[in-house]
């Protein structure tokens, strides 16, 4: 296997199968041949949440188009843990960056909530999971997560039940949020307020909630995007699938 992970990856829709053909879109074809330089002959992996990766070949390339063959079963689907993060859109450059960062921890569902606080309410959906596909491309994560639009945060949380969210607290009086992790499994909810945190009206609503867990991420305040890093950081060490604890739950 370790042979096959200096060659390129890249996300497919299609279902893959040995000997399948695979059309690629003009897009991905001018990325294939004219960014990362591929011609025919050469070999590229193929991936998708439901067939897993597959070596393929690339047999025609022509300015619009490319076709591939699939030729070799690698690895089997390998979803991630069941994560979502929920959080306030906030700058462009910076909602890129949870998109990004967030896949690379293993999120599997991003929900952009909007709160009182909200400045940049828009997310534009299908450019966000663009993002997603290529970090998930560059991590050898063989799922790509979910982008739902946005919705007001208190309609998202009452569609959660008893499933727990981590809510990071900036304001204090909050459990470190090492200490909550470890008590918590996936499923689960990871909550991320926006620049300039949640009123006290919708901390109280949040407090107010059985399965909500403040946590607080040290005596410093976060930017949104780092926070949500951190958070997920913190839970993928202490309860997720970075070691022993994942495998001996079965999340």
């Amino acid at each position: 296997m370790r042979e096959n992970y200096t060659l390129q990856r890249l996300y497919i829709d299609d279902p893959l199968s040995a000997r399948a053909r695979i059309e690629l879109s003009r897009e991905a074809a001018h990325y294939l041949t004219k960014v990362i330089r591929k011609s025919e002959g050469d070999f590229v992996r193929l991936f998708n949440g439901e067939s897993g990766e597959w070596r393929a070949v690339i047999e025609t390339v022509s300015k619009k188009s490319a076709a591939l063959v699939v030729q070799e079963h690698l690895r089997g689907p390998a979803p991630t843990s069941d994560v979502t993060l929920l959080f306030a859109p906030v700058r462009k450059h910076r909602t890129a960056f949870i998109i990004e960062k967030g896949t690379e921890l293993g999120v599997r569902n991003f929900q952009p909530v909007l709160t009182a606080r909200t400045q940049f309410p828009r997310l534009n959906v299908e450019k966000a999971r663009l993002q997603a596909i290529e970090a998930a491309e560059q991590t050898e994560r063989l799922d790509v997560p979910e982008i739902n639009p946005a919705r007001p945060f208190l309609d998202v949380l009452g569609d959660w039940g008893d499933t727990p969210i981590l809510f990071a607290d900036e304001a204090g009086e909050a459990e470190p949020a090492r200490d909550a992790c470890a008590k918590l499994f996936a499923p689960l909810a990871i909550l991320i307020g926006p620049e300039g945190g949640f009123t006290e009206a919708e901390r109280e609503e949040l407090r107010a909630m059985k399965n909500v867990y403040p946590v607080t991420l040290g005596p410093r305040i976060l930017r949104a995007d780092t926070a949500a890093v951190a958070l997920l950081s913190v839970w993928q060490s202490v309860s997720g699938d970075w070691g022993w604890a994942w495998s001996r739950k079965g999340v």
